[in-house]
């Protein structure tokens, strides 16, 4: 990499410092772009773990797995070490591979630039065959790259639309039924302005603006826009041409024309207080929507633009430090971590999308007739991050070292053009600065 590549480089990863607390720095570790493997080592020992510290009731949850696995045999001992989640991604990134730990969790549009960084090994040869293969086809999507599985996750995220089956009613909207029984965008348009134009304050739609749009919320809530539209934010390691066609235009100007009718949302209320119909989020709300609406709580799919609805997915997950040199303890502990009793527990304590097949199947809130089984019907179809057609739903965000570039440039569009601005010339901007950034770095390829 020469002087200028990175200088550019530099700058822009201080840019990302400031407007990705997802992806903080992810991009910006010396990268020499070849991947490393971890050494198996006796599988017997103490290994350490580092995990984001989320919630109260996760963290219960985690340190619960950890106590019972280390109970459980004498062989392995795992010294579990819990860092804010507003420092994680930012200390691994700080953190030399020599110093980090055996087993790590990540945000998972961060794994590939960890893998670019030396940062991560596979796990393939690690974690059992039935911890692999009961695992969703989403997770597993999400943790792969370059035919490699680098991560797992416990649990997975998604996307909807939650309408007020009351006040839909009261308008004489027609609403979609199910996952195959969506909203083409026209006809979410015409919802979103009949329904605003019987309220008092002409506001009928809630969008999770109050944090903004130039963020990771940006890209991974309206990124479906783009799918749904037959459009990519990357596509053979470049976005002109993908993340900028006539269909991706036409559709961020219906994006775009939803504003006026957009609640601020700055109590964070809109929706569960009644002053919007519908509120386009994540399976996260679920628990304050569901106490605030009842049974007037519906769970709907984001509307079709053209190549089917899509959805997001994706979220922490679980993978191997690459200087480890005990993988075979280390795929011990993720095998007892990824059981479905761990996964479970957790997806009990913080409400998301079990990430194994099983667990999925029995969860009280996704399985065939939960509250949420649209969520789970969505992540059975994955699409990866790119065979992305009409017959898959969840998509995963690109996977490749240069994500940080990717999500930093779309959200900026993205926010621009909600903004008033031409959607034409910001996604032709947005495309153009990803490209070369790609270019100064060899596409972020493995070597």
């Amino acid at each position: 990499m020469n002087a200028g590549t990175t200088r550019a480089r530099r700058t822009a990863c201080t840019a990302l410092a400031l407007a990705l607390p997802l992806a903080a720095l992810a991009a910006c570790g010396g990268g020499s772009g070849t991947g490393a493997s971890a050494e198996q080592g006796s599988g017997t020992g103490t290994i350490t773990v580092w995990a984001h510290q989320g919630q109260a009731s996760e963290a219960a949850a985690l340190q619960s797995a950890v106590k019972t696995f280390n109970s459980s045999q004498k062989k392995v001992k795992v010294k579990l070490t819990l860092i804010p989640d507003t420092d994680y991604t930012k200390t691994i990134t700080a953190t030399e591979a020599s110093r980090l730990p055996d087993v790590m969790e990540f945000d998972g549009p961060t794994m590939a630039n960890f893998v670019y960084n030396k940062k991560l090994a596979p796990i393939d040869s690690y974690v059992s065959a039935r911890t692999l293969s009961n695992a969703t086809p989403a997770i597993k999507a999400e943790g792969r790259f370059e035919g490699k599985q680098y991560g797992l996750g416990m649990y997975d995220s998604g996307l909807g639309i939650y309408g007020n089956k009351k006040l839909l009613d009261a308008a004489g909207i027609k609403y979609p039924t199910g996952p195959s029984d969506n909203w083409t965008a026209t006809e979410f348009t015409a919802a979103v302005k009949k329904l605003a134009a019987g309220d008092s304050d002409g506001k009928s739609l809630d969008l999770q603006e109050s944090g903004g749009f130039a963020n990771e919320w940006g890209t991974y809530g309206f990124a479906p826009v783009v799918w749904s539209a037959g459009g990519s934010l990357l596509k053979n390691g470049k976005a002109e041409g993908a993340l900028d066609t006539p269909a991706v235009v036409s559709a961020l100007k219906t994006f775009q024309s939803w504003k006026k009718y957009v609640d601020p949302n700055t109590d964070g209320n809109a929706f569960a207080k009644g002053r919007v119909a519908l509120s386009w989020v994540g399976h996260w709300m679920y628990p304050a929507y569901g106490k605030a609406l009842g049974k007037d709580l519906v769970v709907l799919p984001l509307p079709d633009f053209g190549n089917g609805p899509k959805t997001g997915q994706g979220s922490w997950a679980w993978g191997i430090g690459a200087d480890t040199k005990n993988g075979k303890a280390a795929g011990a502990f993720l095998d007892s971590l990824l059981n479905d009793t761990n996964v479970t527990a957790m997806t009990t304590a913080n409400g998301a999308p079990p990430g194994t097949r099983t667990a999925l199947a029995k969860s009280t809130l996704y399985k065939q007739g939960g509250p949420l089984q649209l969520y789970a019907d969505q992540l059975a179809k994955a699409c990866g991050d790119t065979n992305i057609d009409k017959s898959c739903v969840a998509v995963t965000r690109p996977v490749t070292a240069g994500y940080p570039t990717v999500t930093a440039k779309f959200s900026q569009a993205l926010s621009d053009v909600y903004g008033g601005a031409d959607p034409k010339s910001a996604l032709n901007k947005a495309a153009r600065a990803i490209d070369q950034d790609f270019s100064d770095n060899d596409g972020y390829k493995l070597q």
